[in-house]
């Protein structure tokens, strides 16, 4: 059993990414909330006082490669989302923030995810 779950998990697409990586737990993340479908971490490179990501656990390039079927996964994610101020106390409210491609949507890593920021800098 043991094997097939290595297996499946090494050609999970997005499994050599990143975030692939963090979902598997083979990097270490400061995790705030985990679900069936999606996981949440603070960001290592934060851009305001309280910063973090939420991401799919499922392989999406970027918005615009979303299909129909992805509906309620986004869904979740803003969900998720609001889960996490919660915890983290940002009563104040907070910035959600998702590129799409690298010309003038500033996408550096294709593998949607929602930065979040808030309390201010």
């Amino acid at each position: 059993m043991a094997d097939k779950i290595a297996k499946a998990q090494a050609t999970w697409p997005g499994s050599n990414t990143i975030f692939g990586k963090i979902i598997h737990k083979e990097i270490p993340a400061k995790i705030i909330f985990e679900d069936d479908q999606c996981l949440a971490f603070h960001d290592i490179s934060p851009q305001a006082s309280t910063c973090f990501l939420v991401i799919p656990k499922k392989l999406i390039s970027q918005i615009s490669a979303a299909e129909d079927d992805d509906e309620s996964l986004l869904g979740n994610l803003m969900i998720v989302v609001t889960k996490c101020a919660a915890v983290l106390g940002l009563k104040k409210g907070y910035r959600m923030v998702v590129n799409e491609h690298h010309g003038g949507g500033g996408q550096s890593f294709y593998y949607v995810h929602l930065h979040v920021l808030g309390g201010g800098r």
